[in-house]
């Protein structure tokens, strides 16, 4: 079974950085996805993909992967970019126009 071990960025929802610290262990998909003829909705067979394990540091979820014989693959951490913006660059005269 392959995981893929990530943290995850903030939603666009959000203003703050709650939830971005811990890291999440989610299962790639094994079967495939298909409609159900019923509803319309999409199904697999494959219950592992609706698992979503948090751990407090990349270590514990490599730890976790590594003992349970699971293939996994780790994301790099997202790099944060902040643009310092100030309230009176809004007014000077030599800013670049676009």
């Amino acid at each position: 079974m392959n995981v893929r071990i990530y943290q995850p960025t903030k939603t666009a929802m959000q203003s703050g950085r709650a939830k971005t610290h811990r890291w999440q262990l989610d299962c790639d998909i094994e079967t495939p996805r298909r409609p159900e003829p019923l509803m319309g909705w999409t199904s697999s067979g494959d219950t592992l993909n609706q698992i979503r394990l948090t751990f407090e540091t990349k270590e514990e979820a490599i730890a976790f992967a590594e003992r349970k014989g699971w293939d996994y693959v780790v994301s790099n951490e997202p790099v944060r970019r902040v643009r310092p913006r100030n309230y009176p660059d809004n007014f000077r005269l030599d800013r670049p126009r676009f």
